[in-house]
């Protein structure tokens, strides 16, 4: 009796991202490579899905200052390599000419090396910058089911937002094929079993290894192409008509619940980036980070547990080695290092490693980045006008104060 190969993947993950729109956040960091939740890294969540999906040969292309990303995925993100298990941190390289990364797709085909020397059937190509868990294993099972070459992943938004999204159209008779692929359509069709919502991409594909390869190295001869992934490589596989489409909506996590199953967001701005944190802050939180079943993995250092003294602490997410005494926190995120001296105030609001609150301090609606400090008796958040004169972002009814940048 003929034993059946198991299928192999190779999962790439695209962590090159300036993140132009997260500034001050990404002014000295990548994108995916932003802290998240206090003890994250936004790119932790793309690489637990992909290893909780029993993807372990990973590959993560970084270019923008991945100074700090490089060295988390180095520091972190370590397996045994008994049975030939990584997460390897590959930054551009020039190995096809003197350009850098031109786009995803340019990525892709600049590390086709990677993709060579591990032979795989199938590549799992990935974003690193959302947050959200899905069991990428399940995707590639219906992709090899469906017989495309390429299957993206998309979730559904109400039609009205479809402006913001690439917006993936379908057929009754064959919801499941990409009949066309829309870049923020204007006047964009329902879809044929909710016509009040599209399927957006999510950034997520699945490919079969041979038609990427062709597909990307097609892609770089071309002049007329911005090589993107979702721009150029998806729509030439819906022109063929080998491409398919996976719901959210279908992927089942284990330990998901009710509230939190088919949760997605897209960080890619300060405002979304901090609603994302009001999520996971809230008493039934809209993203539950305690899910044991599918963890999300990271690393928070040599910290101590966190203290707090004499204070009143709601709807808080405190990390290791955060101090609070004689102080109130609320509907915020500490992350850790952070101290937050008596009589101080902190209120919906995200606080990176190490920021000093002083005494007295009053801290709402703000982000805060490392290593900032605030004065006894400053405020943050309170005053547009103040804030905007030391220097600070103002965006959004956000204040926004850079990594280590100074109170004046």
């Amino acid at each position: 009796m003929a034993v059946q190969r198991r299928t192999k993947v190779l999962a790439v993950v695209l962590a090159g991202g300036e993140g132009k729109r997260l500034m001050p956040l990404t002014a000295d960091r990548a994108k995916p490579g932003v802290p998240f939740a206090g003890t994250y890294r936004l790119i932790d969540f793309a690489l637990s899905n992909v290893v909780n999906s029993g993807y372990r040969q990973v590959v993560v292309l970084t270019q923008y200052k991945s100074h700090s990303l490089d060295r988390h995925i180095s520091q972190t993100w370590r397996m045994s390599t008994m049975l030939g298990n990584y997460v390897a941190s590959v930054p551009a390289q020039q190995r096809v000419g003197k350009n850098w990364y031109l786009g995803s797709a340019d990525a892709i085909y600049q590390s086709l090396n990677l993709i060579r020397d591990e032979q795989p059937d199938i590549v799992v190509v990935v974003g690193a910058d959302h947050v959200y868990r899905m069991d990428f294993e399940q995707m590639v099972a219906q992709h090899l089911d469906s017989g495309a070459a390429c299957t993206v992943a998309a979730i559904r938004q109400p039609i009205e937002d479809a402006h913001q999204f690439g917006v993936i159209d379908v057929s009754a008779d064959q919801p499941r094929r990409i009949r066309e692929f829309l870049e923020k359509p204007s006047d964009p069709v329902g879809l044929p079993d909710s016509p009040g919502e599209v399927l957006a991409s999510m950034g997520n594909y699945v490919f079969d290894a041979d038609a990427l390869v062709e597909a990307v190295t097609r892609d770089a001869a071309e002049t007329e192409t911005s090589h993107d992934m979702g721009g150029d490589i998806v729509p030439s596989f819906v022109r063929s008509g080998r491409a398919a489409v996976y719901d959210y909506r279908d992927n089942e996590v284990p330990g998901a619940i009710d509230r939190d199953r088919g949760y997605w967001r897209d960080v890619g701005t300060l405002g979304s980036y901090f609603a994302a944190h009001m999520d996971v802050v809230s008493p039934l939180p809209i993203f539950n980070l305690y899910n044991y079943q599918w963890p999300i993995f990271t690393s928070h250092g040599p910290y101590p547990p966190a203290k707090v003294v004499g204070s009143s602490v709601d709807q808080a997410l405190l990390s290791p080695g955060v101090v609070v005494t004689g102080s109130s926190v609320s509907r915020s995120v500490l992350s850790p290092g952070v101290y937050v001296d008596s009589g101080a105030e902190v209120t919906d609001s995200v606080i990176m490693h190490d920021v000093r609150i002083g005494a007295g301090a009053v801290v709402r609606n703000a982000i805060l980045d490392k290593n900032v400090v605030i004065p006894a008796g400053g405020s943050v958040g309170v005053d547009p006008d103040a804030d905007r004169a030391r220097g600070f972002m103002v965006v959004d009814g956000l204040t926004v104060a850079g990594k280590d940048q100074p109170y004046s």
